[in-house]
C-alpha cells in the first residue's frame, strides 16, 4: 500500500511544479538585467533574488533589462524610500531606447515629506509623444513593506497595476487616428535619482540631504513577453496569454477598482488640465 500511496503524490507534485505560471520563477537580478550606471550603488541581496539601490549626493543609480520585449506583462516588487523621501524618484518603465520617436510606459514613485503620501506618476509616450501624466496618491505605504507593480501591454490597450488594482488604462485607439505603441520592442528599466527641482510639489520640497544615503528595494523581478531578437510570430501569435480574452479589457472586479482608485486617489489628470490643454487631447475624447 505504501508505494502506490508515494508513486501518486511523486505524480501529483511535479504535475504541480510543472502547472506552475512562469511568473512564479525565482529569477535573480542577474539573469534577465544589467547595471546601466553607478554600479556602486546597486547591492544583491539573498543571492541576487533581491537588490538594493542607492542614492547619495554623489549619484543614484540603475538598470535595465538585457532584452527589450514586444508585448507582454513586466511585474516587480518595490519598497520605496521610507520616512523624508521628498526631491527623489525612484522609476520603474519600459522605454524603446529610440531618440525621436521613442515609446516609452512609465511608473515613477515620487518621493515627500514624512506623514504625506507617495504619489505615483505614470506617463505614456507613443511615437515620439508623451506629456500623458497622471498621478495617484497611492493608499498605503509603500516604503514599509514590499508591493507588486505591473505594466500589460498588448495590442488592446496597456494597464498598469498596483498589486493587481489597475490605476491607469490607455487604449489602443489607431482606427481614430490616435498612436498606440506597437512596432518597437521596449526594454525594462529602473532608477533611483535626484530630482528636486520637479518631483515634489512641483520642486518647493526639496531634498534633504541630511538623511542620505536613500534605498529603495526590489524583488520577485517578472518578464512574460516576447523578446527580440526571437521568434518571428511571436508578438502576433494570439495564443499568446496576454492577448487572450481574459487580457482584452479589465473585467468586472478590476473596472469596480479602476473606478475607485480614479475616485478616491487620483490627484492629477492630463486630460482635465484647461491650462496645458484648453482642447483636451484626441484619446481623451476617444475615451481611455
Amino acid at each position: 500500500m505504501g508505494l502506490p500511496n508515494a508513486t501518486f503524490f511523486l505524480f501529483f507534485f511535479s504535475f504541480l511544479a510543472f502547472s506552475l505560471p512562469l511568473s512564479a520563477r525565482p529569477a535573480t537580478f542577474l539573469q534577465d538585467f544589467k547595471v546601466t550606471w553607478s554600479e556602486s550603488h546597486i547591492k544583491q541581496i539573498d543571492g541576487g533574488r533581491a537588490i538594493q539601490l542607492i542614492l547619495d549626493q554623489n549619484s543614484g543609480c540603475g538598470f535595465t533589462s538585457k532584452m527589450r520585449y514586444l508585448f507582454g506583462r513586466v511585474s516587480m516588487r518595490i519598497k520605496l524610500i521610507p520616512g523624508d523621501s521628498a526631491g527623489t524618484v525612484t522609476a520603474f518603465y519600459m522605454n524603446s531606447d529610440t531618440d525621436n520617436v521613442r515609446d516609452e510606459l512609465d511608473f515613477e514613485f515620487l518621493g515627500n515629506r514624512t506623514g504625506q503620501p507617495y504619489t505615483v506618476q505614470t506617463n505614456i509616450y507613443a511615437h515620439g509623444k508623451g506629456d500623458r501624466e497622471q498621478r495617484v496618491n497611492l493608499w498605503f505605504d509603500p516604503s514599509a513593506d514590499f508591493h507588486l507593480y505591473s505594466i500589460l501591454w498588448n495590442h488592446q490597450h496597456i494597464v498598469f497595476y498596483v498589486d493587481d488594482v489597475p490605476i491607469r488604462v490607455y487604449k489602443n485607439n489607431e482606427a481614430k487616428g490616435i498612436p498606440y505603441p506597437k512596432f518597437q520592442p521596449m526594454g525594462v528599466y529602473s532608477t533611483l535619482w535626484e530630482a528636486d527641482n520637479w518631483a515634489t510639489r512641483g520642486g518647493l520640497e526639496k531634498i534633504n540631504w541630511s538623511k542620505a544615503p536613500f534605498f529603495a528595494y526590489y524583488k520577485d523581478f517578472d518578464i512574460e513577453g516576447c523578446p527580440v531578437p526571437g521568434p518571428a510570430n511571436c508578438a502576433s501569435n494570439p495564443r499568446n496569454w496576454w492577448e487572450s480574452a481574459t487580457y482584452q479589457s479589465l473585467n468586472a472586479l478590476e473596472a469596480r477598482k479602476y473606478r475607485w482608485v480614479r475616485m478616491n486617489h487620483m490627484i492629477y489628470d492630463y486630460c482635465t488640465d484647461k491650462s496645458r490643454y484648453p482642447v483636451a487631447p484626441a484619446e481623451c475624447r476617444a475615451g481611455i
